[in-house]
């Protein structure tokens, strides 16, 4: 971990995905409570998923943000550092530095005769990653295991998309039915087939979504065929068929997503 003075440009991290989801707004309750279970309870998640909100924070911002505090007349409870100040305040000047931008970008279009074409992309730009699958969907079905949650995802052209994670990653989310999110899936995650007869999709085993669509591109390799599809809606998956696959431009093919490869982000 780093010294207090070096975090400053750790916050990069740390701030890049608020308010994605509760992370900041935990903190800043541990900050007014001193608590994490009360913290947790304001926020409306578990005392585990207060935790882990914390943890990752710590991580991204390489120093330690929240101590605990033993005993003492309350019991003990805990106690937001310098750092974790800091990070507040970096926050709350870029919370208002993007409200005031938004305001304005919607203050120039608001005689316009069609909305902004730009909303829907500057909604998601503000996230960095390897995945080059990044699906913008609507949570349409939540589905509780034990730990586990099942998020039943609905794409543009009423196709489905099935991501599997923890409990506490979805309380953290905010996750509810019709909230716009975006579906992210490593294109190596993606396995993609021809379909037999041409007309219907092939059936997913089970954990895998299956997707229909149709073949845009293939590039060939020794390991794997690099292929480009459009699924119904006009969204664009890449995955890879088997080397030597014979798949050619416009062919019908199924692309078969494992459930647990499907990360969902919300829009900063």
């Amino acid at each position: 971990m780093k010294n207090v003075s070096e975090t400053i440009l750790s916050f990069d991290s740390a701030l890049s995905h608020e308010p994605a989801d509760k992370r900041i707004e935990i903190l800043r309750l541990i900050a007014g409570s001193g608590s994490i279970s009360q913290a947790a309870r304001q926020a409306g998640v578990s005392y585990k998923a207060a935790w882990q909100a914390i943890d990752t924070l710590t991580n991204l911002a390489g120093v330690v943000l929240v101590e605990r505090v033993v005993g003492g007349a309350g019991g003990g409870g805990a106690k937001i550092t310098q750092a974790g100040r800091q990070l507040l305040a970096v926050s709350g000047r870029l919370a208002e530095s993007r409200k005031q931008v938004l305001d304005e970008s919607q203050a120039q279009n608001r005689d316009a005769l069609t909305p902004s074409l730009a909303a829907p992309a500057l909604s998601h730009i503000g996230v960095r990653t390897s995945m080059r699958n990044q699906l913008p969907c609507q949570v349409e079905q939540i589905e509780a295991t034990g730990q586990m949650v099942r998020v039943t995802l609905r794409l543009a052209g009423n196709a489905r998309l099935v991501s599997r994670i923890t409990k506490a990653s979805a309380e953290l989310l905010g996750l509810e039915k019709r909230l716009a999110v975006l579906a992210l899936c490593k294109a190596t995650a993606v396995r993609v087939e021809a379909q037999t007869n041409g007309e219907v999709a092939l059936l997913a085993p089970s954990g895998h979504t299956a997707l229909d669509g149709r073949v845009v591109r293939i590039s060939r390799g020794v390991t794997g065929d690099e292929v480009s599809l459009q699924l119904d809606g006009a969204l664009q998956l890449i995955g890879f068929a088997a080397a030597n696959s014979g798949l050619k431009n416009k062919a019908r093919v199924s692309a078969f997503i494992d459930e647990s490869a499907v990360v969902i982000a919300l829009a900063t």
